[in-house]
């Protein structure tokens, strides 16, 4: 087994450099642990990315704690995560109270930061689509799922929507079963299957907690919930999280797109976003010890999913109904972010003919001349600054 210690100090590198998003997270991890490290071989890294997409959640976090875990244990895939994970959720954090102390966030660079927000998400709804609709069935479930949550923008009907995508894949896509897992699992079946049913309390808990009143068991749930519910990468979280704060009345929602926008520029798990929201939310306590809780509650179902899937992982795989369901879902997940990318990125940000200009040549930067994300939103806040 490997020192825990060792895996903190791998990961910190990687959270202090990989900027780009979770596809690019994942070709940072196969060269650091794939090529440089040789800590896995080729197939036992496709493998390990299969489980994490098949599981809710950030998948390159996942696949981080993954493979912390297989080195060096539990404490290994909590080092993993707290590496991969600690710079950026402290630069979000640190944000938070720039924002705080700036006050509108209808200023000129925030303008930019929320125009930038559009062309990110519109980017991934394409390449999205391309990757999970690639039939005329999935793209309809896609289209309906949109539909849907546009007329009934609501936290239930995100979880409907999900689960109506899983039932219409498992009965009307075809998919073939693939090899079984070929890593080994340090995780026991029986611990597994108790690690599924902490999740299956967490996860209750969460939804429960939609009928209390108390604005920080709010936050904190609406958390777990997104950290539990949401497939298909970072971006899908968007509305999520703007149902669990905007909706809930914690913020507005310029502020909300601002930090989403300075997300963007931030080396590490998109996820991190929530250490930002639970900082300025109007929930006690804010600042760094909220941002901390809201942080530990997006992340913790991911620890739990990976640790209930890894003993049973080979099963699963194998069975084509399981992975039927998990590509309706997929589909459904690319309506979800389209709803989003209107309601709330495109009416919170878009307030005229320049803002559609600055989206336009954001998208144009980001997806025809592949620009860095980070660089496109440092230069679309100073443009941003000088068009205010």
């Amino acid at each position: 087994m490997m020192s825990p210690l060792t895996i903190f100090l791998v990961f910190l590198r990687l959270g202090l450099t990989s900027f780009g998003g979770p596809v690019a997270h994942l070709g940072y991890f196969r060269t650091e642990f794939v090529e440089r490290r040789r800590w896995l071989d080729e197939a036992a890294y496709a493998d390990l990315i299969a489980l994490c997409q098949f599981l809710p959640g950030p998948a390159s976090s996942q696949v981080g704690i993954a493979i912390g875990t297989i080195r060096a244990g539990f404490l290994g895939g909590l080092a993993a995560w707290l590496g991969f994970t600690l710079p950026s959720a402290l630069l979000m954090i640190g944000v938070a109270y720039g924002v705080t102390v700036l006050g509108d966030p209808a200023s000129g660079w925030l303008r930019g930061l929320k125009v930038v927000v559009v062309a990110v998400v519109a980017q991934a709804v394409w390449q999205m689509a391309q990757r999970l609709c690639p039939d005329r069935l999935r793209a309809t479930l896609a289209i309906a799922a949109a539909i849907i949550l546009l007329i009934w923008p609501d936290a239930l009907v995100q979880l409907l929507v999900i689960g109506l995508g899983g039932l219409a894949g498992w009965r009307l896509l075809k998919v073939a079963s693939t090899n079984g897992a070929i890593f080994p699992s340090p995780i026991t079946p029986r611990a597994g299957i108790g690690f599924a049913a902490l999740f299956a309390v967490l996860l209750g808990g969460s939804l429960l907690a939609t009928l209390s009143n108390d604005a920080t068991l709010t936050l904190l749930a609406g958390m777990v919930r997104s950290g539990s519910l949401v497939f298909g990468g970072g971006h899908v979280v968007l509305p999520l999280l703007e149902t669990v704060t905007v909706g809930a009345g914690l913020m507005n929602a310029d502020t909300f797109i601002a930090g989403y926008g300075a997300a963007q520029a931030v080396p590490g798990p998109l996820f991190t976003f929530s250490a930002y929201l639970g900082a300025v939310a109007a929930a006690p306590p804010g600042g760094w010890l909220g941002g901390t809780l809201a942080l530990v509650a997006i992340f913790l179902p991911s620890f739990l999913l990976v640790w209930a899937a890894l003993p049973f992982w080979a099963a699963l795989r194998a069975q084509p109904a399981a992975q039927a369901a998990l590509a309706g879902i997929n589909a459904a997940v690319v309506g979800i972010l389209l709803a989003a990318l209107y309601q709330p990125v495109i009416t919170s940000a878009i307030r005229g003919p320049v803002d559609v200009a600055l989206a336009l040549s954001a998208f144009a930067a980001l997806h025809v001349w592949r620009a860095p994300p980070w660089a496109v939103v440092v230069g679309w806040a100073v443009i941003g600054g000088l068009a205010g």
